[in-house]
Protein backbone atom coordinates (compact mmCIF):
# COMPACT_ATOMS: atom_id res chain seq x y z
CA UNK A 1 0.00 0.00 0.00
CA UNK A 2 1.31 3.14 -0.99
CA UNK A 3 2.77 5.21 1.48
CA UNK A 4 1.72 9.75 2.14
CA UNK A 5 5.54 10.85 1.71
CA UNK A 6 7.25 11.87 4.75
CA UNK A 7 7.77 15.56 3.51
CA UNK A 8 3.97 15.54 3.42
CA UNK A 9 3.25 14.34 6.66
CA UNK A 10 5.82 17.37 8.23
CA UNK A 11 3.81 19.77 6.18
CA UNK A 12 0.63 18.61 7.62
CA UNK A 13 2.18 18.81 11.14
CA UNK A 14 3.33 22.40 10.95
CA UNK A 15 0.58 23.68 8.62
CA UNK A 16 -1.64 26.45 9.61
CA UNK A 17 -4.12 26.71 6.72
CA UNK A 18 -6.90 24.60 7.92
CA UNK A 19 -6.89 26.25 11.11
CA UNK A 20 -6.64 29.80 9.86
CA UNK A 21 -9.98 28.90 7.24
CA UNK A 22 -11.78 27.02 10.55
CA UNK A 23 -11.11 30.43 12.12
CA UNK A 24 -12.16 32.71 9.65
CA UNK A 25 -15.74 29.80 8.81
CA UNK A 26 -16.37 30.38 12.92
CA UNK A 27 -16.07 34.10 12.40
CA UNK A 28 -18.72 34.71 9.98
CA UNK A 29 -21.62 33.66 12.47
CA UNK A 30 -24.75 32.11 11.09
CA UNK A 31 -24.02 29.49 8.42
CA UNK A 32 -27.66 28.26 8.46
CA UNK A 33 -28.79 26.10 5.36
CA UNK A 34 -30.04 29.27 2.92
CA UNK A 35 -28.70 32.16 4.60
CA UNK A 36 -26.25 34.91 3.39
CA UNK A 37 -23.58 33.22 5.66
CA UNK A 38 -23.86 30.20 4.37
CA UNK A 39 -23.18 31.02 1.27
CA UNK A 40 -19.87 33.45 2.99
CA UNK A 41 -18.78 30.47 4.48
CA UNK A 42 -18.95 28.24 0.90
CA UNK A 43 -16.77 31.17 -1.31
CA UNK A 44 -13.95 30.82 1.77
CA UNK A 45 -13.90 27.32 1.20
CA UNK A 46 -13.81 28.16 -2.23
CA UNK A 47 -10.74 30.82 -1.77
CA UNK A 48 -8.92 28.22 0.30
CA UNK A 49 -9.24 25.56 -2.44
CA UNK A 50 -8.09 28.37 -4.99
CA UNK A 51 -5.29 29.20 -2.44
CA UNK A 52 -4.03 25.45 -2.56
CA UNK A 53 -4.07 25.32 -6.26
CA UNK A 54 -7.08 23.00 -7.12
CA UNK A 55 -8.85 23.03 -9.78
CA UNK A 56 -12.21 23.95 -11.10
CA UNK A 57 -12.75 25.36 -7.38
CA UNK A 58 -16.73 26.74 -7.63
CA UNK A 59 -20.05 26.87 -6.26
CA UNK A 60 -23.12 24.58 -7.19
CA UNK A 61 -26.76 26.03 -6.39
CA UNK A 62 -29.46 24.05 -5.45
CA UNK A 63 -32.65 24.63 -4.12
CA UNK A 64 -33.97 24.02 -0.73
CA UNK A 65 -36.66 24.18 1.72
CA UNK A 66 -35.54 27.27 3.84
CA UNK A 67 -36.23 27.88 7.39
CA UNK A 68 -35.97 31.23 9.67
CA UNK A 69 -35.64 32.17 13.03
CA UNK A 70 -37.79 34.00 14.77
CA UNK A 71 -38.41 34.84 18.17
CA UNK A 72 -39.85 32.14 20.98
CA UNK A 73 -40.83 32.01 24.41
CA UNK A 74 -42.11 29.54 27.24
CA UNK A 75 -44.27 30.69 29.90
CA UNK A 76 -45.25 28.65 32.96
CA UNK A 77 -48.36 29.16 34.92
CA UNK A 78 -49.88 27.17 37.66
CA UNK A 79 -47.82 26.80 41.28
CA UNK A 80 -44.81 28.72 39.74
CA UNK A 81 -45.09 31.29 37.99
CA UNK A 82 -42.38 32.06 35.33
CA UNK A 83 -41.50 33.22 31.46
CA UNK A 84 -38.76 32.24 29.55
CA UNK A 85 -37.84 34.28 25.96
CA UNK A 86 -34.30 34.55 26.21
CA UNK A 87 -32.20 32.63 23.57
CA UNK A 88 -30.27 30.65 26.10
CA UNK A 89 -33.21 29.56 27.78
CA UNK A 90 -35.28 28.57 25.04
CA UNK A 91 -35.03 28.71 21.15
CA UNK A 92 -37.18 27.00 18.08
CA UNK A 93 -36.36 24.37 16.25
CA UNK A 94 -35.84 24.18 12.82
CA UNK A 95 -38.83 22.77 10.30
CA UNK A 96 -41.46 23.91 13.10
CA UNK A 97 -44.42 25.90 12.37
CA UNK A 98 -45.21 28.93 13.81
CA UNK A 99 -47.74 29.09 16.38
CA UNK A 100 -48.88 29.88 19.98
CA UNK A 101 -50.29 26.94 22.20
CA UNK A 102 -50.97 26.87 26.04
CA UNK A 103 -51.46 23.04 27.65
CA UNK A 104 -50.47 21.07 30.55
CA UNK A 105 -46.82 19.53 30.35
CA UNK A 106 -46.18 15.87 30.20
CA UNK A 107 -42.65 15.04 30.85
CA UNK A 108 -41.61 11.67 28.49
CA UNK A 109 -38.42 11.54 30.46
CA UNK A 110 -35.90 10.32 26.91
CA UNK A 111 -38.53 9.79 24.61
CA UNK A 112 -38.17 6.46 24.53
CA UNK A 113 -40.74 3.94 23.00
CA UNK A 114 -41.57 2.73 26.28
CA UNK A 115 -41.89 6.07 27.84
CA UNK A 116 -43.97 7.52 25.31
CA UNK A 117 -46.35 4.47 25.85
CA UNK A 118 -46.48 4.54 28.93
CA UNK A 119 -47.53 8.55 29.29
CA UNK A 120 -50.12 8.18 26.08
CA UNK A 121 -53.13 8.63 27.85
CA UNK A 122 -52.11 11.80 29.08
CA UNK A 123 -50.23 13.41 25.88
CA UNK A 124 -53.81 13.94 23.50
CA UNK A 125 -53.89 17.98 23.84
CA UNK A 126 -50.61 18.16 25.70
CA UNK A 127 -47.28 20.11 25.54
CA UNK A 128 -44.53 16.60 25.26
CA UNK A 129 -41.21 17.17 26.96
CA UNK A 130 -38.19 14.91 26.06
CA UNK A 131 -34.99 14.75 27.01
CA UNK A 132 -31.99 14.84 24.34
CA UNK A 133 -30.59 11.87 26.24
CA UNK A 134 -30.48 8.47 24.81
CA UNK A 135 -30.25 5.74 27.57
CA UNK A 136 -26.99 3.70 27.94
CA UNK A 137 -29.35 0.80 27.81
CA UNK A 138 -30.89 1.52 24.33
CA UNK A 139 -28.85 -0.07 21.52
CA UNK A 140 -29.30 3.20 19.07
CA UNK A 141 -29.28 6.91 19.41
CA UNK A 142 -32.36 8.49 19.01
CA UNK A 143 -32.67 11.45 17.24
CA UNK A 144 -34.98 14.24 18.71
CA UNK A 145 -37.43 13.72 15.28
CA UNK A 146 -38.56 10.55 16.17
CA UNK A 147 -39.45 11.78 19.38
CA UNK A 148 -41.09 15.15 18.24
CA UNK A 149 -43.26 12.77 15.74
CA UNK A 150 -44.46 10.25 18.26
CA UNK A 151 -45.35 13.32 20.13
CA UNK A 152 -47.35 14.83 17.49
CA UNK A 153 -48.50 11.22 16.73
CA UNK A 154 -50.49 10.85 20.22
CA UNK A 155 -51.80 14.01 19.85
CA UNK A 156 -49.87 16.86 21.60
CA UNK A 157 -49.97 20.33 20.81
CA UNK A 158 -46.64 21.04 21.12
CA UNK A 159 -43.17 19.76 21.93
CA UNK A 160 -40.19 20.99 24.16
CA UNK A 161 -36.37 19.18 23.71
CA UNK A 162 -34.52 19.38 26.84
CA UNK A 163 -30.97 19.57 27.28
CA UNK A 164 -29.42 17.15 29.21
CA UNK A 165 -26.06 18.34 29.21
CA UNK A 166 -25.04 21.24 32.11
CA UNK A 167 -24.55 24.67 30.35
CA UNK A 168 -27.47 27.18 30.50
CA UNK A 169 -27.74 26.46 26.68
CA UNK A 170 -30.80 25.27 24.88
CA UNK A 171 -30.38 22.51 22.19
CA UNK A 172 -31.22 23.15 18.25
CA UNK A 173 -31.65 21.17 15.35
CA UNK A 174 -33.99 19.70 12.63
CA UNK A 175 -37.74 18.35 12.94
CA UNK A 176 -39.21 18.39 9.76
CA UNK A 177 -36.48 17.23 7.44
CA UNK A 178 -38.61 16.37 4.14
CA UNK A 179 -41.69 16.17 6.38
CA UNK A 180 -41.46 19.98 6.94
CA UNK A 181 -42.95 21.85 8.24
CA UNK A 182 -43.59 20.06 10.81
CA UNK A 183 -47.26 19.44 12.22
CA UNK A 184 -46.75 21.53 15.92
CA UNK A 185 -44.57 23.92 17.42
CA UNK A 186 -41.37 22.97 18.77
CA UNK A 187 -38.78 24.82 21.00
CA UNK A 188 -34.95 23.34 22.58
CA UNK A 189 -34.74 24.64 26.29
CA UNK A 190 -31.34 24.44 28.38
CA UNK A 191 -30.87 21.78 30.81
CA UNK A 192 -31.59 24.18 33.56
CA UNK A 193 -35.61 25.51 32.18
CA UNK A 194 -35.84 21.51 31.56
CA UNK A 195 -34.86 20.52 34.76
CA UNK A 196 -37.43 22.87 36.61
CA UNK A 197 -40.15 21.69 34.51
CA UNK A 198 -39.67 17.81 35.09
CA UNK A 199 -39.56 18.84 38.52
CA UNK A 200 -43.09 20.73 38.33
CA UNK A 201 -44.06 17.69 36.33
CA UNK A 202 -43.44 15.13 38.48
CA UNK A 203 -44.79 16.92 41.74
CA UNK A 204 -47.97 17.24 40.30
CA UNK A 205 -48.18 13.45 39.66
CA UNK A 206 -47.77 13.26 43.48
CA UNK A 207 -44.00 11.69 43.57
CA UNK A 208 -42.48 14.84 44.53
CA UNK A 209 -38.84 14.06 42.64
CA UNK A 210 -37.92 15.68 39.09
CA UNK A 211 -36.06 14.47 36.51
CA UNK A 212 -33.07 15.82 37.90
CA UNK A 213 -33.68 13.93 41.43
CA UNK A 214 -34.17 17.14 43.27
CA UNK A 215 -37.63 17.21 45.69
CA UNK A 216 -40.17 19.07 43.57
CA UNK A 217 -40.98 22.35 45.01
CA UNK A 218 -45.29 22.10 43.80
CA UNK A 219 -47.85 20.30 45.78
CA UNK A 220 -49.03 17.14 44.06
CA UNK A 221 -51.99 17.66 41.80
CA UNK A 222 -50.58 21.09 41.30
CA UNK A 223 -50.64 20.70 37.04
CA UNK A 224 -48.09 22.83 35.25
CA UNK A 225 -49.23 24.69 32.39
CA UNK A 226 -46.90 26.03 29.45
CA UNK A 227 -47.64 28.38 26.94
CA UNK A 228 -45.21 28.35 23.44
CA UNK A 229 -45.40 31.22 21.29
CA UNK A 230 -43.03 30.00 18.32
CA UNK A 231 -42.31 32.91 15.44
CA UNK A 232 -40.55 31.83 11.96
CA UNK A 233 -40.79 31.35 7.99
CA UNK A 234 -40.77 28.38 5.68
CA UNK A 235 -40.14 29.35 2.56
CA UNK A 236 -38.27 27.74 -0.25
CA UNK A 237 -34.47 29.35 -0.57
CA UNK A 238 -31.64 28.28 -2.18
CA UNK A 239 -28.18 26.83 -0.86
CA UNK A 240 -24.72 26.06 -2.38
CA UNK A 241 -22.00 23.61 -2.15
CA UNK A 242 -18.18 24.45 -2.73
CA UNK A 243 -16.44 22.23 -5.10
CA UNK A 244 -12.75 21.28 -6.36
CA UNK A 245 -10.66 18.53 -7.80
CA UNK A 246 -7.00 17.21 -7.36
CA UNK A 247 -5.14 14.54 -9.29
CA UNK A 248 -5.00 13.03 -13.05
CA UNK A 249 -8.31 13.52 -15.04
CA UNK A 250 -10.15 10.28 -14.41
CA UNK A 251 -13.53 9.30 -15.07
CA UNK A 252 -13.69 7.90 -11.36
CA UNK A 253 -13.25 10.13 -7.96
CA UNK A 254 -12.58 9.49 -4.54
CA UNK A 255 -14.96 11.87 -3.02
CA UNK A 256 -13.47 13.49 0.06
CA UNK A 257 -16.60 15.83 1.48
CA UNK A 258 -18.12 17.85 5.14
CA UNK A 259 -20.91 20.28 4.97
CA UNK A 260 -20.39 23.85 5.60
CA UNK A 261 -23.89 24.99 7.11
CA UNK A 262 -24.41 25.41 11.03
CA UNK A 263 -26.90 25.94 12.87
CA UNK A 264 -28.21 29.86 12.98
CA UNK A 265 -27.40 30.32 16.65
CA UNK A 266 -24.16 28.28 16.82
CA UNK A 267 -20.50 29.38 15.32
CA UNK A 268 -20.56 25.76 14.06
CA UNK A 269 -16.67 25.06 14.97
CA UNK A 270 -16.79 21.23 15.52
CA UNK A 271 -19.89 20.94 13.64
CA UNK A 272 -18.95 21.49 10.59
CA UNK A 273 -16.34 24.04 10.11
CA UNK A 274 -13.60 21.57 11.19
CA UNK A 275 -14.65 19.37 8.59
CA UNK A 276 -14.83 21.72 5.89
CA UNK A 277 -11.50 23.09 6.77
CA UNK A 278 -10.21 20.16 6.61
CA UNK A 279 -11.72 18.91 3.13
CA UNK A 280 -9.60 22.09 2.02
CA UNK A 281 -6.19 21.27 3.90
CA UNK A 282 -6.19 17.44 3.24
CA UNK A 283 -7.06 18.66 -1.00
CA UNK A 284 -3.81 21.19 -0.04
CA UNK A 285 -1.47 18.41 0.80
CA UNK A 286 -2.25 16.03 -1.46
CA UNK A 287 -1.59 18.98 -4.15
CA UNK A 288 1.24 18.87 -3.21
CA UNK A 289 1.81 14.87 -4.13
CA UNK A 290 -0.55 15.31 -7.34
CA UNK A 291 1.65 13.50 -9.87
CA UNK A 292 1.60 10.08 -7.58
CA UNK A 293 -2.18 10.21 -7.62
CA UNK A 294 -3.89 7.50 -9.79
CA UNK A 295 -7.36 8.72 -9.26
CA UNK A 296 -9.03 12.01 -9.51
CA UNK A 297 -9.99 13.08 -5.78
CA UNK A 298 -13.60 16.09 -5.72
CA UNK A 299 -13.71 17.64 -2.64
CA UNK A 300 -17.04 19.20 -2.06
CA UNK A 301 -18.60 21.08 1.46
CA UNK A 302 -22.07 20.59 1.24
CA UNK A 303 -24.77 22.77 2.14
CA UNK A 304 -28.26 22.77 4.29
CA UNK A 305 -26.55 19.21 5.73
CA UNK A 306 -28.36 20.40 8.97
CA UNK A 307 -31.59 20.37 7.54
CA UNK A 308 -31.74 17.11 5.48
CA UNK A 309 -28.70 16.56 3.75
CA UNK A 310 -29.68 18.40 0.52
CA UNK A 311 -26.08 19.12 -0.25
CA UNK A 312 -24.99 15.81 -0.23
CA UNK A 313 -28.32 14.54 -2.08
CA UNK A 314 -28.21 17.23 -4.86
CA UNK A 315 -24.36 15.31 -5.45
CA UNK A 316 -25.55 12.11 -5.54
CA UNK A 317 -28.45 12.68 -7.87
CA UNK A 318 -26.72 14.85 -10.17
CA UNK A 319 -23.28 12.34 -10.53
CA UNK A 320 -23.51 9.12 -12.38
CA UNK A 321 -23.11 5.97 -9.54
CA UNK A 322 -20.35 4.61 -11.59
CA UNK A 323 -18.37 8.14 -11.20
CA UNK A 324 -18.02 7.65 -7.48
CA UNK A 325 -15.65 5.13 -6.43
CA UNK A 326 -16.26 5.95 -2.53
CA UNK A 327 -16.99 9.09 -0.13
CA UNK A 328 -15.00 9.91 2.95
CA UNK A 329 -17.19 11.94 4.44
CA UNK A 330 -15.90 14.41 7.52
CA UNK A 331 -18.21 15.61 10.45
CA UNK A 332 -17.98 16.11 13.91
CA UNK A 333 -13.58 15.30 13.42
CA UNK A 334 -11.82 18.04 15.71
CA UNK A 335 -13.65 16.96 19.22
CA UNK A 336 -9.93 15.19 19.75
CA UNK A 337 -7.25 13.53 17.56
CA UNK A 338 -8.59 10.17 18.13
CA UNK A 339 -10.53 9.14 14.78
CA UNK A 340 -13.71 7.36 14.76
CA UNK A 341 -14.95 5.50 11.52
CA UNK A 342 -18.58 4.57 10.80
CA UNK A 343 -17.83 2.44 8.12
CA UNK A 344 -21.38 1.27 7.35
CA UNK A 345 -20.37 -2.02 6.39
CA UNK A 346 -17.69 -1.31 3.89
CA UNK A 347 -15.06 -3.21 5.14
CA UNK A 348 -12.45 -2.52 2.44
CA UNK A 349 -12.49 1.33 3.46
CA UNK A 350 -12.06 0.43 7.30
CA UNK A 351 -9.12 -1.58 6.23
CA UNK A 352 -7.69 1.29 4.60
CA UNK A 353 -8.34 3.21 7.72
CA UNK A 354 -7.16 0.57 9.93
CA UNK A 355 -3.65 0.67 8.36
CA UNK A 356 -3.28 4.15 8.71
CA UNK A 357 -3.93 3.52 12.41
CA UNK A 358 -1.20 1.10 12.37
CA UNK A 359 1.21 3.02 10.44
CA UNK A 360 0.88 6.17 12.71
CA UNK A 361 0.43 4.29 16.11
CA UNK A 362 -2.57 6.28 16.37
CA UNK A 363 -6.02 5.35 18.18
CA UNK A 364 -8.68 4.02 15.52
CA UNK A 365 -12.65 3.43 16.71
CA UNK A 366 -14.90 1.79 14.00
CA UNK A 367 -18.52 1.05 13.75
CA UNK A 368 -20.12 -1.32 11.43
CA UNK A 369 -23.56 0.15 11.54
CA UNK A 370 -25.76 1.68 8.22
CA UNK A 371 -26.48 4.57 9.60
CA UNK A 372 -28.77 7.50 8.47
CA UNK A 373 -26.75 10.49 9.94
CA UNK A 374 -24.20 12.62 8.18
CA UNK A 375 -24.14 13.58 4.45
CA UNK A 376 -22.45 9.99 3.51
CA UNK A 377 -25.85 8.78 4.04
CA UNK A 378 -27.19 10.32 0.45
CA UNK A 379 -24.94 7.57 -1.13
CA UNK A 380 -24.81 4.84 1.24
CA UNK A 381 -28.30 4.58 0.79
CA UNK A 382 -27.59 4.09 -3.22
CA UNK A 383 -24.92 1.16 -2.04
CA UNK A 384 -21.70 3.47 -2.58
CA UNK A 385 -18.90 2.79 -0.24
CA UNK A 386 -19.32 5.62 1.93
CA UNK A 387 -18.00 6.28 5.74
CA UNK A 388 -18.54 8.90 8.25
CA UNK A 389 -14.97 10.06 9.92
CA UNK A 390 -15.63 11.99 13.47
CA UNK A 391 -13.41 12.12 16.54
CA UNK A 392 -14.18 10.51 19.75
CA UNK A 393 -14.89 12.72 22.77
CA UNK A 394 -15.58 12.10 26.33
CA UNK A 395 -19.27 14.56 26.15
CA UNK A 396 -22.38 13.12 26.42
CA UNK A 397 -24.50 12.88 23.47
CA UNK A 398 -23.36 15.77 20.96
CA UNK A 399 -21.59 18.15 23.87
CA UNK A 400 -21.18 21.40 22.74
CA UNK A 401 -22.72 21.09 19.10
CA UNK A 402 -25.82 22.06 18.22
CA UNK A 403 -25.93 24.98 20.46
CA UNK A 404 -24.34 28.72 21.04
CA UNK A 405 -21.57 26.56 22.73
CA UNK A 406 -19.84 25.20 19.56
CA UNK A 407 -16.99 28.05 19.82
CA UNK A 408 -13.45 27.71 18.41
CA UNK A 409 -11.75 28.17 22.04
CA UNK A 410 -13.58 24.30 22.38
CA UNK A 411 -11.00 23.20 19.26
CA UNK A 412 -6.64 22.69 19.38
CA UNK A 413 -5.09 23.00 16.31
CA UNK A 414 -3.08 20.21 17.22
CA UNK A 415 -6.24 17.70 16.87
CA UNK A 416 -7.18 19.40 13.56
CA UNK A 417 -3.61 18.97 12.00
CA UNK A 418 -3.45 15.08 13.37
CA UNK A 419 -6.94 14.50 11.76
CA UNK A 420 -5.33 16.08 8.33
CA UNK A 421 -2.75 13.70 8.62
CA UNK A 422 -4.53 10.99 9.32
CA UNK A 423 -7.48 11.23 6.50
CA UNK A 424 -4.58 12.63 4.22
CA UNK A 425 -2.88 9.49 4.62
CA UNK A 426 -6.20 7.51 3.65
CA UNK A 427 -7.29 8.92 1.15
CA UNK A 428 -4.10 9.00 -0.80
CA UNK A 429 -4.15 5.28 -0.35
CA UNK A 430 -7.91 5.46 -2.04
CA UNK A 431 -6.74 7.83 -4.71
CA UNK A 432 -3.07 6.00 -5.46
CA UNK A 433 -3.91 2.33 -5.83
CA UNK A 434 -6.39 -0.86 -6.13
CA UNK A 435 -8.63 -0.38 -2.89
CA UNK A 436 -11.62 -2.83 -2.04
CA UNK A 437 -13.64 -0.36 -2.01
CA UNK A 438 -16.86 -2.10 -3.44
CA UNK A 439 -20.44 -0.74 -4.60
CA UNK A 440 -23.17 -2.73 -3.58
CA UNK A 441 -26.55 -3.22 -4.15
CA UNK A 442 -29.72 -0.48 -3.06
CA UNK A 443 -31.42 -3.72 -2.25
CA UNK A 444 -28.16 -5.58 0.17
CA UNK A 445 -28.27 -1.61 1.84
CA UNK A 446 -31.70 -2.04 2.09
CA UNK A 447 -32.18 -5.52 4.01
CA UNK A 448 -29.26 -4.37 6.43
CA UNK A 449 -30.53 -1.26 7.90
CA UNK A 450 -31.60 -1.60 11.46
CA UNK A 451 -35.24 -1.96 12.51
CA UNK A 452 -34.90 0.95 14.52
CA UNK A 453 -33.31 3.26 11.81
CA UNK A 454 -36.06 1.97 9.27
CA UNK A 455 -38.39 3.72 11.60
CA UNK A 456 -36.58 6.41 12.02
CA UNK A 457 -36.27 6.92 8.27
CA UNK A 458 -39.71 6.36 7.52
CA UNK A 459 -41.17 8.63 10.14
CA UNK A 460 -39.17 11.53 8.94
CA UNK A 461 -40.37 11.19 5.01
CA UNK A 462 -36.35 10.17 4.02
CA UNK A 463 -36.93 6.27 3.38
CA UNK A 464 -35.64 5.52 -0.23
CA UNK A 465 -36.59 2.66 -0.98
CA UNK A 466 -40.05 1.07 -2.23
CA UNK A 467 -42.02 -1.31 -0.61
Amino acid sequence: MTELPDRVVGDARTSDFGWDLLTDLTDIGNRMAGSTGERRGAERVVEAFEAAGLRNAGLDEFEIPGWWRGASSLSVSGAVERRHENAHEVIALPGTPSGEVTASLVDVGDGTDEEFAAAEAELEGAVAMASSRTPESHDRWIHRMEKYVAAAERGAVGFVFRNHIEGALPPTGEIGYHNRPGPIPAVGVSKEVGDRLSRLAAAAEGDGEGGDGSRGGAAAGDLPTVSLDVDCRNEPTTSVNAVAEVGPETEEAVYLTAHVDAHDVSDGANDNGAGSALVAEVGRLLATVEGDLDTRVRLVTFGSEEIGLWGAYHTAETTPREEIACVVNLDGACSSRNLRVGTNGFDGMRSVFESVADAFDAPLATGETIAPHGDQWAFVQEGIPAVMTSTTSDQSGRGWGHTHADTLDKLDSRDLREVATLVSAAVYRFATGEVEATHRSRESIRDAIDEGYVEELKTGGRWPYEE
